[in-house]
């Protein structure tokens, strides 16, 4: 019995687990109330398009000899406004375009990859390296969640309501392209933040599961972003704790977690949708 319990709480123990631990939590908030207004504006798929477009910025940078993280910070930007313009002067819908920019942007990441010689693993841009995390990295992680959480937090009620209806909101007064494109700033931003951890592929579901999950379980805004938070952190410590045990991978094994609990909240939802109307019907 002694030798399960050690082995349950080695990972704890060991350092570059603890690092692990750190970074992941502390991207966990940011990515998960983002979510939810990725969920609520029908922005999925922006989060997917900036998470694929910071690919180029990341080479570019190298080649430059500036930090990585702001080579991929402009990349998303550029993908983000870069949509905004297209979808503005065009027929096209933002789905559409949304597609043709961030497929075209990693394209041209991976081209550039193959052709520059860098010391900069692929493997490490797409999904991650959180085992080799440096206090440098937990550093520029932490400043830029600090700075995510409370922009969202603070500006959270005018957010969602610039979700819900752009009109509405312009018309009692909110600077709704201020909200626009600082939304679209924070995501970029967010992703950077994760892309040491969980790389630019598997940051998609950390900024999309989290909050489909606390809509489903939930009914007010608050409750859905606290909800969404619980999910990310405790999907995260778990994930990287099993992930050790089996001798896996930490990011997949944390997306993992995210999807098994969105197919138990969606099959939960569906029984309790079932029983409601069959109780119903059986009083009628």
């Amino acid at each position: 019995m002694s030798e399960y319990l050690e082995l349950a709480i080695l990972p704890f123990q060991l350092p570059f687990m603890q690092y692990a631990f750190l970074i992941t939590l502390m991207i966990a908030v940011p990515m998960a109330m983002l979510s939810c207004f990725l969920v609520l504006k029908g922005w999925s798929l922006m989060g997917d398009a900036v998470s694929h477009a910071v690919l180029p910025g990341v080479v570019m940078a190298y080649i430059v000899g500036i930090p990585l993280s702001i080579g991929a910070f402009i990349a998303g930007m550029i993908c983000a406004l870069g949509t905004g313009f297209i979808k503005e002067n065009s027929r096209i819908k933002e789905d559409t375009v949304l597609g043709i920019v961030f497929s075209g942007m990693f394209g041209l990441g991976l081209v550039l990859y193959v052709k520059v010689q860098s010391d900069v693993h692929l493997d490490h841009i797409l999904f991650g390296d959180m085992l080799g995390i440096a206090p440098l990295d937990m550093l520029e992680t932490g400043v830029i969640a600090l700075f995510a959480t409370l922009f969202l937090g603070i500006l959270r009620k005018d957010l969602l309501v610039n979700a819900f209806d752009a009109q509405h909101a312009r018309a009692i007064g909110l600077p709704v392209r201020v909200l626009h494109y600082g939304l679209l700033m924070v995501l970029s931003l967010t992703v950077v933040g994760a892309l040491k951890a969980v790389g630019i592929i598997l940051s998609v579901a950390m900024l999309v599961a989290p909050g489909a999950i606390a809509f489903l379980l939930t009914r007010r805004f608050s409750a859905m972003l606290l909800v969404a938070i619980a999910v990310a952190v405790a999907s995260s410590l778990a994930g990287i704790w099993l992930s050790f045990l089996i001798d896996s991978a930490p990011a997949p094994t944390i997306v993992l977690f995210m999807s098994v609990t969105f197919v138990a909240t969606f099959v939960r939802t569906i029984w309790k949708t079932r029983r409601t109307d069959t109780a119903r019907e059986t009083a009628i």
